[in-house]
Formats: structure tokens, sequence, C-alpha cells
């Protein structure tokens, strides 16, 4: 799902909201999420998940082409981690889909 599929989605649900507001809505939570993560807070949705910060310290890669080393510096990555809530309903309607026959070709 591509961030215009989630403002279709919410202006379908929501028949009050335009497109635009819908589109407003969702640009202003993504925002929100990246200014926390920016600040360094932990964002939690209960039943969802929470996106918090990972610390990667720097390490020796190797360039693929040339297979000389190279220093990569450490940096702080976003994460997300589902909820309880989540998880268990992706792995019951993946398991669903796994059951169902499937239809020739």
């Amino acid at each position: 799902m591509t961030r215009s599929d989630l403002v279709e989605a919410l202006a379908a649900r929501f028949g009050h909201l335009t497109q635009r507001d819908a589109e407003y809505a969702v640009k202003t939570l993504l925002d929100a999420i990246g200014q926390a993560l920016v600040q360094g807070h932990r964002i939690e949705v209960r039943g969802f998940g929470s996106f918090s910060i990972n610390h990667r310290p720097p390490r020796m890669g190797r360039n693929p082409r040339s297979g000389q080393a190279v220093a990569i510096p450490a940096k702080r990555v976003p994460h997300f981690k589902p909820g309880k809530a989540l998880r268990e309903a992706v792995d019951q309607r993946t398991a669903e889909l796994e059951n169902l026959p499937r239809q020739p070709g």
C-alpha cells in the first residue's frame, strides 16, 4: 500500500472527508511520527506497534566490486516493532490465505 492508497482508503471510509482533507491527515500523521523520531522519541500505538531509533555502531565493510575494506560510520536508523494484535492478525490472515484452494493459472 502506498501513501496515495492510504489517502484513498481514508477518504472512502470517511465520506465526509474530501480527498484533500484525507491527504492532509495522512501527511500530518506521518510528519508527526517522523519529527518525533528525529527528536529521539519513541512512538507507541497500542494494538499496532512502536517506532523507535536503533543505534548501529561503526563497522568495517567491503566494496563488492573491488573487495577493498571500507569504514562504515555509526548511524541511527528507524525501527518498527509490530504489536501483539497486529502480529496475530497478520499471522492469522496469511494462514487463511495459504489454505485457500489455488485456481489453475
